[in-house]
């Protein structure tokens, strides 16, 4: 291999570094979300004396949105890494839940959609919960088509991955 071309293949090796600052980005978005998470909570709990069960529901609603956020942010982060900057070393790897290392392509687009979807339908059930509170009642057709549109969605990304994969289970 030419030196030139060696240097222009050393440099797009390295710039997988580049992603790291986003990652960092990321880890500390989970403080945001853990910030939100308790600041949520306090006023869920502070308004339970008076809150009805739907405001609680919907309050409850609220927190498992959050969550589900903070579990779609980790599983952004671990696969990053592990993809594009360096695999975990074995040591590391213990005691790591199987989900969080070793995710291919098409198990993390699966994964992600998957979450999404939940998220949405968390949404929709939140927002159908408050139905009383909103005057145009005619967005929750859209409310509950958009968790419909990412299933739906979702079904097609697995057929494709399935068949997209060779008998012994590897991509093609």
């Amino acid at each position: 291999m030419r030196p030139d071309q060696r240097a222009l293949q050393t440099a797009i090796i390295l710039s997988r570094w580049l992603l790291a600052p986003f990652l960092l980005g990321l880890v500390l978005s989970l403080l945001l979300l853990i910030y939100r998470f308790f600041a949520d909570f306090y006023e869920l709990a502070k308004e339970l004396p008076t809150a009805g069960w739907h405001d609680l529901a919907v309050g409850v609603l609220n927190l498992v949105d959050i969550s589900l956020v903070a579990n779609l942010v980790l599983i952004v982060i671990f696969s990053g890494y592990e993809n594009f900057i360096q695999k975990i070393e074995q040591t590391a790897r213990d005691g790591l839940p199987d989900g969080l290392v070793d995710i291919d392509f098409g198990a993390l687009k699966q994964k992600l959609l998957g979450s999404i979807v939940v998220i949405a339908a968390v949404d929709a059930l939140a927002w159908y919960l408050d139905l009383d509170k909103y005057t145009d009642t005619s967005k929750l057709g859209w409310a509950l088509a958009f968790p419909f549109m990412l299933v739906a969605a979702l079904l097609i990304l697995a057929a494709a991955d399935r068949l997209g994969r060779r008998s012994d289970g590897k991509p093609k």
